[in-house]
Formats: C-alpha cells, sequence, structure tokens
C-alpha cells in the first residue's frame, strides 16, 4: 500500500440521506391522495393542483439535492423551505373551511422532509430554525389553532432537533474514529520501519562494534563510534520519533541491508508464495530445516514478514545463545494456519531478560517479532528455560491476506 495504511471511510449519515429521499418521493404520493380523495372540499380545486404539480416537479427535480450533504447546499435548503410555507399557506385559498377544521395543508407531511433535511445538514440549530417557521406558518394557516395543531407542531419541532442532534452526535463520533484510525496506521507504519530498522542498520552497528572490539586500535574506537550510534538510534527508535519512509532489501556479507525504493509499493501483494523458498536459505551446518513435501503458500508479503520474524529469531540465536549453538526451524503447514517454530540449545533467557531489553530500546523479540505476527494477525510465543534453549512458535493464520496487505 502506497504510504501508510489507507483509512476507509463511510459516512455514518449517508443511510439518512437516502432515506430522506425516499421519504420526500412517499410523501408526496400521500399528499397527492389525500387531496385526490378529499377533492369535493375544495373551494378552488385548481390551487391545490397547480401547487401539487409544482410540488411533484420540485421533488423530481431535487432529488438529487438531498443525496448527500454536499449537494444539499444552503441556497437548497432555503428554497425548499420556501416551498413548504407557501403550500402551508395557500391551503386556505384552496379550502376556506380549513382556518376552521384540522385537516391537512396541501403539503401534508411532505414538509416534515424540508425540515429533517435542515438537521441532516446543519444539526439541531439548523432543524430548530426551520421547524421554528413551519410551526408559525401553521398556526398562521388555521388562524385560531386548535390543541391538536400545537401537538402536531411540538412533535415535528422536537422530533427534527433530535435528529439534527443525533446526527451532530455522529458527525463527531465518526472524526473521532477516523483520527483514531489514522493514529493507529502511523503507529503501525512507524513500527514496520522500527522493525527494518532494528533488522539492518543496528544489526550492522552492533557488528561493528564487535569485530572492531576485537580488532583492537583505530579499528576500536570506530567500532565505539558505532556503539554510541546505535545507543542513539535505538533510543530515537523506542520513542516513535522514527520517519516513514518505504524500504526494499538486499544482503551484504550476511546482514540485511535494506535501501530507499520508491517503487516498493508496486509489488503484487495478491499473489500466493512458497514460504519453504524463503526460509530454505537459513538452512546450513548449524541451522537445520524440517519441511512439508508441498508448498506452503502464504500470500507474499504475509510469507516474506514471516521469513523475517524468523530471520529475527536466528540473529538472536547467533547473537546470544554462542558461537557453538545449533539452532532448528520446523514449517507446519496446517488447515488454517501455518506454523514456524525455532528452536536452539543455547543457554536460553533468564527471567525477566526480555523486559529489560525492551526498556533499553532492544527491540528484536517486540518489534521484529510479535510485532510483525501481530500485523499478520497472528501470535508469537516464545519459551525459554534457563540451560534447555529457546523455542519460538510463529503462528500466521492463512486468512491474513488483507492483514498482510495493511503491514506494509
Amino acid at each position: 500500500m502506497a504510504g501508510r495504511e489507507r483509512v476507509v471511510r463511510m459516512s455514518v449519515e449517508q443511510p439518512l440521506w437516502r432515506a430522506l429521499t425516499a421519504y420526500r418521493v412517499l410523501t408526496l404520493v400521500y399528499a397527492a391522495l389525500l387531496a385526490g380523495f378529499g377533492r369535493e372540499k375544495y373551494e378552488r380545486p385548481w390551487v391545490a393542483v397547480a401547487f401539487l404539480a409544482f410540488l411533484a416537479l420540485w421533488t423530481a427535480v431535487t432529488l438529487p439535492r438531498v443525496a448527500n450533504a454536499a449537494s444539499c447546499t444552503k441556497r437548497f435548503l432555503g428554497l425548499d423551505l420556501v416551498v413548504a410555507l407557501t403550500g402551508i399557506l395557500l391551503t386556505p385559498l384552496a379550502d376556506a373551511d380549513a382556518q376552521h377544521m384540522d385537516g391537512p395543508t396541501l403539503p401534508s407531511i411532505w414538509t416534515a422532509g424540508s425540515v429533517l433535511a435542515f438537521a441532516l445538514k446543519g444539526g439541531w440549530r439548523w432543524a430548530a430554525f426551520a421547524s421554528t417557521l413551519v410551526a408559525a406558518a401553521n398556526i398562521v394557516e388555521r388562524g385560531e389553532p386548535s390543541e391538536d395543531t400545537f401537538h402536531n407542531v411540538l412533535l415535528v419541532w422536537v422530533a427534527s432537533i433530535a435528529i439534527g442532534y443525533v446526527v451532530e452526535v455522529a458527525r463527531a463520533s465518526e472524526r473521532t474514529l477516523a483520527r483514531a484510525l489514522e493514529i493507529e496506521a502511523a503507529t503501525r507504519e512507524r513500527e514496520r520501519l522500527a522493525r527494518d530498522i532494528h533488522d539492518s542498520v543496528l544489526q550492522v552497528l552492533a557488528m561493528v562494534q564487535r569485530r572492531g572490539t576485537a580488532l583492537g586500535g583505530e579499528a576500536a574506537e570506530l567500532g565505539r563510534m558505532a556503539g554510541e550510534q546505535e545507543v542513539a538510534l535505538r533510543t530515537l527508535v523506542s520513542s516513535g520519533l522514527v520517519p516513514t519512509t518505504r524500504v526494499s532489501e538486499d544482503s551484504a556479507e550476511g546482514a540485511v541491508v535494506r535501501r530507499v525504493d520508491a517503487d516498493h509499493d508496486a509489488e503484487p501483494e495478491a499473489a500466493d508464495g512458497d514460504l519453504r523458498a524463503l526460509l530454505a536459505a537459513h538452512a546450513g551446518s548449524r541451522v537445520t530445516f524440517a519441511e512439508p513435501g508441498a508448498p506452503v503458500l502464504l500470500p507474499v508479503v504475509a510469507a516474506r514478514e514471516l521469513a523475517a520474524a524468523v530471520s529475527a529469531a536466528l540473529d538472536n540465536v547467533r547473537v546470544h545463545a554462542g558461537p557453538g549453538a545449533r539452532a532448528w526451524i520446523l514449517v507446519e503447514d496446517e488447515p488454517d494456519e501455518v506454523i514456524v517454530t525455532v528452536r536452539d540449545d543455547g543457554p536460553g533467557i533468564p527471567e525477566g531478560r526480555l523486559d529489560q531489553a525492551e526498556g533499553e530500546g532492544r527491540l528484536g523479540v517486540a518489534l521484529s517479532i510479535r510485532g510483525r505476527l501481530r500485523d499478520l494477525g497472528g501470535t508469537a510465543e516464545l519459551i525459554s528455560v534457563p540451560g534447555q534453549g529457546t523455542e519460538v512458535e510463529l503462528k500466521v493464520p492463512k486468512i491474513s491476506r488483507g492483514k498482510a496487505g495493511s503491514a506494509r
């Protein structure tokens, strides 16, 4: 994936806009049916017919306007509300008895859709403004409003404000969630880069320090400087203040070296690769590799991350278990997961040493192993008994294609 993880967002209010679109159509049909069934009561039926024809045209033409918040502009909301208010105030002109009865207005409950559009667009304050104007128009239209009129006006006012408030809360929650996802994506990217740094630069600096100390002379001074830089870089990595870049990997003199590669994202993440081919390179005089007879297929990125975790485990064996230590790699291809076990015959890890190393900024196990497996949706379990060696069990589910893609 390019740069950092892409955060896919879907507006939580979009279903409300779709519901409003359907509401406007259905209430238009309802208003037309009311007028049709009650046509005998109209003293000027042509007024009702003319307004409802215009309302039908207006509703049809403006349906795209209520498809989402972006297209529902302030200008449209104002005109839409004017149409609703006009329909309410025209009702006595079409039916003189409407002022003395609690019958429906010409737009009927279509008016509520106009108010709801204000609520969805601007929240409860906009809803309060629109519903107040509608309430005033209804009171003027009735002349002498009854208890039912006040009841209906209050119901629209309270309902629209409540919906507007819910929309505001939903938007705030959506922003909070989006920010949390962005922070998580940035954190994962920093951890990924920290793993790359640990597997490359820190390993090389540690090697230079050890060899410089062993050679002595000017090489010892070079080793001391490399050691200081290693400590400084470990502090930087553990603090999380690392830049986010893309890297690709080569190998030189047994150490993993990575370079910046702008085209790294072009590699096919969806393809499957044989994990055995990546792990077979570790086999040697002191590393025994046991594999299944059939290919162990995983998404390419997942296979590479798992192989990198195995490489980090073997690096720990070489550094901490002593020059004479032996290691064994066992690959098990289960129906729903792949299990890779790395075991050595070294002295083991003293209790509490891992926590101490992590506190010192030595994040080999925390990032290069556990961090990689966590990003793949898997687990990494380390079992060590002093004097009896160490065993690292890595499990990756075979359904981790999507998670593997996000890990890079």
